[in-house]
């Protein structure tokens, strides 16, 4: 049976601070919300170490009551209480807690490509558009760079769809990434308005795509690549967002690297 909780227990102090970098790296968690997102981690096999609801959500929600039965913690709190710990300016009454799970940087070269580098990206919203890109187009996994924003921050969890449960996820930096490319002879594109045209590129698999950041490109990460790539574009525009040019470019690896049906797929879908 579900238990409930007052708004100054303990618990959701905690749970309160997950909303923030630091509060996550010490407890070594973090928070999603929405039955969406619930549903995503139920399918996609991730642990859901306890739930939040408040008594609407529960009584309408029979998913949070099958994660009761199956052992999952539920607890019950008041809608102030459940505004307290979201993040978000309408809460749907559902939190969940789950364990950040993240793999060393040579783990994460030496399992599959291709691969998806956020070259120290520091939007939230953008980042969690490529994680979903990547998702869709097939990547093994994606690194973050460590000076840019957290793989688990709200926003990124959110806009990723659900993918942040189902990619391999590494933070590092670019001169550990450059060493781990080499070790597992993957090869590395950046992705400039400088570079040739993706056209022009062979995709020959290992791969990795590295995108830069919103305003200072690739940066450090720039040694890393081996080659430089560019989506060209024939309007007044002078540039593409980072997750537009990053998905563009997945996908087109994606096309490339035999895989044409399945990113058919996903686009359509």
């Amino acid at each position: 049976m579900a238990s409930r909780l007052g708004a100054r227990a303990e618990r959701l102090s905690r749970v309160r601070a997950l909303r923030g970098v630091k509060g996550r790296r010490e407890q070594g968690r973090f928070a999603f919300e929405g039955a969406t997102l619930v549903d995503e981690a139920v399918a996609a096999r991730f642990p859901i170490e306890e739930l939040y609801a408040t008594e609407a959500a529960y009584d309408s929600v029979p998913a949070l009551r099958d994660l009761e039965s199956a052992g999952t913690p539920v607890f019950l709190v008041e809608p102030d209480a459940a505004a307290g710990i979201s993040d978000v300016v309408t809460p749907s009454g559902i939190l969940a807690v789950g364990p950040i799970r993240l793999r060393a940087t040579t783990e994460l070269f030496a399992g599959g490509t291709p691969l998806l580098v956020l070259a120290d990206l520091g939007d939230p919203a953008n980042a969690g558009t490529l994680l979903r890109s990547a998702d869709a187009f097939g990547c093994a996994g994606v690194l973050f760079g460590r000076l840019g924003v957290d793989p688990y921050h709200p926003k990124v969890v959110r806009g990723s769809m659900g993918a942040i449960f189902r990619l391999r996820i590494a933070v590092g930096g670019p001169g550990e990434s450059k060493e781990a490319a080499a070790e597992s002879g993957v090869r590395v594109l950046g992705l400039t308005s400088t570079g040739v045209p993706l056209a022009s590129e062979e995709w020959r698999p290992p791969l990795a795509i590295v995108v830069g950041h919103e305003r200072q490109g690739l940066g450090a990460w720039q040694a890393l690549c081996e080659r430089d790539i560019a989506i060209p574009m024939t309007g007044a525009t002078e540039s593409l967002s980072a997750a537009v040019a990053g998905s563009i470019a997945l996908y087109e690896a994606c096309k490339n690297a035999g895989q044409s049906e399945r990113c058919q797929e996903s686009v359509s879908g």
